[in-house]
């Protein structure tokens, strides 16, 4: 029965368009019985036949509607669980001014928009490790947190995750969004040696470019960047920054930015000073070298998606980052 419902549904677009171009054109066509009804209540029945059809296919919606769930899941706030021991980097009670929960209109100076999501039950004294997420092209912050879904995953895990609305690419963009990290340390409690970059497409791109342009390469303490639109060509005008933990994810079907990842992860592992052949294969499907100085971790994760799909690696890279150290 279900089924029927589009045909229903469409049927009524059609008989409605109909009616409705009668009853402007020639009214007198139409008659019940031997009442004719006058122009604007045939157009009045065609216009109420036409919301029915639109609303009953989907092409309409109520406002605040959309095809994807009102709430999606993974933009939700989880409570962190917090281990404080001598170790623990901690500020001074007082000096940060950030709020727990959701600041969604934060601005940079050059008008970058971005939002910083916190623990439910954060705790302004203790130094969060931060999760930076660069958005793909023409993608706000909004969108970017839909499209990851690492909210729920990164603030029970003690992640404070910000997300930065897209901007077209070159260096002095990637320069101005590298600034977000530092304005977010100023306003929240955030441990400087802990800061993580990742993103898809321009940003996976942002991402990585952060981590060897010459005056933003000191502000990650590992990346994973996600079908980046940085190839090995490109890498060779830059100089190698410090061993620093990476987590390439790309695509074997990625048409947009085909063989991207392999060649990038081989620049990161001559940089990393890893041993570049027979990496160890891992239960997750992704591939780890070997050898890398300061032990850093090297990784390169293949998926089979199309360019514009997330690869959903959430867990490892949230695993990927809490196991990395600011070796700098």
């Amino acid at each position: 029965m279900n089924a029927l419902f589009p045909t229903i549904f469409s049927g009524m677009i059609v008989l409605s368009v109909a009616l409705l171009v009668v009853g402007i054109v020639r009214p007198g066509w139409i008659r019940f019985g031997q009442k004719q009804p006058g122009r604007p209540t045939i157009i009045s029945v065609a216009i109420s036949l036409l919301v029915i059809g639109l609303s009953g296919s989907g092409a309409i919606q109520p406002a605040g509607k959309n095809n994807a769930e009102t709430v999606n899941p993974g933009a939700v706030l989880s409570e962190a669980v917090y281990a404080v021991d001598n170790n623990t980097r901690q500020c001074e009670p007082g000096t940060k001014a950030g709020r727990a929960g959701i600041s969604d209109d934060e601005q940079t100076a050059s008008g970058i928009r971005y939002m910083v999501k916190t623990p439910t039950n954060y705790n302004a004294s203790i130094a969060h490790p931060l999760l930076m997420v660069y958005a793909p092209a023409r993608t706000n912050r909004y969108e970017s947190e839909h499209f990851v879904s690492l909210t729920q995953e990164a603030t029970a895990a003690g992640f404070i995750v910000a997300y930065a609305d897209h901007r077209t690419m070159n260096p002095e963009a990637i320069e101005k969004l590298a600034q977000i990290p530092g304005l977010i340390e100023e306003k929240w409690c955030i441990d400087k040696k802990r800061i993580f970059l990742t993103g898809h497409s321009d940003g996976g791109t942002t991402a990585m470019g952060i981590a060897f342009i010459n005056g933003t390469k000191h502000i990650p303490a590992a990346i994973a960047p996600s079908a980046m639109g940085i190839r090995g060509e490109d890498l060779k005008a830059y100089h190698c920054p410090n061993p620093l933990p990476v987590m390439i994810m790309h695509s074997s079907q990625d048409a947009l930015f085909p063989g991207y990842g392999k060649e990038a992860i081989q620049w990161w592992v001559a940089c990393n000073g890893c041993e570049a052949t027979s990496p160890v294969k891992d239960a997750d499907g992704c591939v780890t070298y070997r050898g890398c100085q300061n032990n850093v971790a090297t990784r390169y994760c293949e998926g089979t998606g199309r360019h514009p799909k997330w690869p959903g690696r959430n867990t490892a890279m949230i695993d990927f980052f809490r196991g990395s150290q600011d070796v700098r």
